[in-house]
């Protein structure tokens, strides 16, 4: 069972239920990934909408490692997800809505607001 207070979602990849949270160590996992000086620099990149696959796998990979999952990105990348390309992104957004939303998730757990401009912190998610 997620913890959504803590930032963890959970996701179906492979049929199989997984929860995935952006630990600290998974955030600054996604730092030097991402070559990002920073959270605040991490959080602007992810909130530019702009997320290659490449960047996805990166993101569920180290969610994954959060939540418990000894996955390495490789296997990740040969993982499926529910709803095709689509439920990727579905995960990814909602995992990192719940990581820097100050609320944590929404309530119905959509795409909606990651990428946009309704919310006016560096954090995607807030407003």
């Amino acid at each position: 069972m997620t913890n959504r207070h803590r930032g963890e979602i959970e996701a179906k990849l492979d049929g199989k239920s997984y929860r995935l949270c952006l630990t600290l160590g998974a955030l600054a996992e996604l730092e030097d990934a991402f070559g990002a000086d920073d959270m605040v620099a991490l959080a602007r990149r992810f909130e530019e909408g702009r997320i290659r696959s490449a960047d996805a796998m990166k993101i569920i990979g180290a969610g994954l490692r959060g939540g418990g999952s000894p996955i390495d990105d490789e296997a990740v990348s040969a993982m499926q997800a529910e709803g095709g390309a689509g439920g990727f992104v579905d995960i990814v957004a909602r995992l990192l809505r719940a990581t820097f939303s100050a609320s944590g998730p929404d309530s119905d757990e959509t795409t909606a607001g990651v990428g946009a401009s309704e919310h006016s912190g560096p954090f995607p998610g807030t407003t």
